[in-house]
């Protein structure tokens, strides 16, 4: 039976911080407007993102709607307002790349630093391996020494740097690549399961749990 998006709130793993409860979930198409707003900062402000004009709330949603059939996204929630996110998308399109993935995890700067980013991650990856998903690949436009750290944290590896590879606010960037192995590279891989499919399996609301061992504190 295909597990819903209320029951998945249920079943999230989830901490008191003293203001309501953070949970992880599945993200629904209405938060997109929550998730744009939080994305928008990181376009106009820094150059986390090569993007130079923030998505609208519409544009997010289809986003969303048009990738999460295959891919997971994943959102922090205290109470309604959704605090980070996190998604994985396609790493090239020619058919032997398909068992990797990228990833992205963005977290309101005001609640940065009580394990949110790791917690997102965490369940991310965890449903990336119950796909099938052998590698996972993260790039850091440079610098940016806190999601370095960060994504050393979280058991990445550097595997080189694109040199001015991305141009925005007046001077050239160079983008940080590290990678993160999840499954077992020397075994055949199985055919990827998309996350569609694996939403109705009863193995979810497990998956999606992963993370909440990294929520901390009051966010």
């Amino acid at each position: 039976m295909e597990v819903t998006f209320g029951r998945q709130i249920d079943m999230a793993q989830s901490i008191n911080d003293g203001k309501g409860q953070m949970h992880l979930h599945i993200a629904d198409a209405a938060e997109a407007p929550a998730i744009a707003a939080i994305y928008a900062p990181f376009v106009t402000d820094t150059i986390v993102s090569f993007e130079k004009a923030p998505p609208s709330a519409d544009e997010m949603r289809q986003r969303i709607e048009s990738s999460i059939e295959r891919f997971p996204w994943l959102v922090c929630v205290r109470g309604k307002v959704v605090l980070g996110y996190a998604y994985a998308s396609a790493y090239r399109s020619r058919e032997a790349y398909q068992w990797s993935a990228e990833c992205s995890v963005y977290v309101d700067p005001p609640h940065q630093g009580h394990g949110i980013g790791r917690a997102l991650y965490a369940s991310l990856f965890a449903v990336l391996a119950a796909q099938g998903y052998r590698n996972v690949y993260a790039g850091v436009a440079l610098p940016n020494p806190a999601s370095e750290s960060f994504h050393r944290t979280c058991g990445f590896e550097p595997i080189g740097v694109y040199r001015k590879v991305g141009y925005k606010n007046g001077r050239w960037h160079d983008v940080a690549w590290s990678a993160l192995r999840i499954g077992t590279a020397d075994v055949a891989p199985t055919p990827i399961l998309p996350f569609s499919e694996l939403r109705r399996d009863t193995s979810i609301g497990r998956l999606v749990e992963t993370g909440a061992r990294y929520l901390q504190g009051t966010a």
